[in-house]
């Protein structure tokens, strides 16, 4: 494979570190806390990474006419009520990290070898907006993986306190307790 060079490699690398956050979130947890709602819409931490699957196959990949893994949730429409976005009892964490690592390679693959002024078709836009550019869906990958590693990054510390990596590196210079103390007392001048 090729390696992608300008700023499809800057795109490349930022996506690859939101890619890296995010299966960083999900380490350690348990069966349960990966898959447990966390928020009231449902929002959990290995439902995360099943949606990115989809985001970067449909835009990375089935968008340029590249073949991709048919989605079982694609295949029967359940995408569409919301089905990408949990795991169901009987899909493996280990299976939609393996997809998900496959999805990164087919992506990865595009990046390099295309041109991010490449027309991609987007199947599920309006038609008029329908044709766009690798780089643009490129661009919304990246900017989705990253929001979608920051909800995981949250949802992990509510479930046990284990922060992003940003986190670890204030530690030693900023004591949290007081921090949140400090936080709080301004919040109630407010109140």
């Amino acid at each position: 494979m090729t390696t992608p060079t300008g700023l499809a490699a800057d795109l490349q690398r930022y996506l690859q570190e939101s890619r890296d956050g995010l299966l960083r979130s999900l380490e350690g947890l348990s069966e349960y806390d990966a898959r447990r709602p966390m928020t009231p819409t449902g929002t959990n931490v290995l439902g995360i990474v099943k949606h990115l699957v989809g985001v970067e196959l449909g835009y990375l990949v089935e968008s340029v006419g590249r073949e991709a893994p048919v989605l079982p949730w694609n295949a029967d429409g359940s995408v569409w009520e919301g089905a990408d976005m949990w795991a169901r009892a009987d899909e493996p964490r280990e299976w939609l990290v393996a997809l998900y690592r496959d999805a990164w390679a087919l992506s990865d693959a595009t990046i390099a070898e295309l041109p991010l002024d490449t027309p991609v078709s987007i199947a599920w836009w309006p038609d008029a907006r329908r044709v766009t550019t690798l780089g643009h869906v490129l661009v919304r990958t990246v900017t989705d993986t990253a929001r979608h590693a920051g909800h995981a990054d949250i949802l992990r510390e509510l479930i046990d306190g284990q922060a992003g990596p940003d986190h670890d590196d204030l530690a030693e210079t900023l004591p949290w307790p007081e921090y949140l103390a400090r936080v709080q007392a301004a919040a109630d001048e407010h109140r």
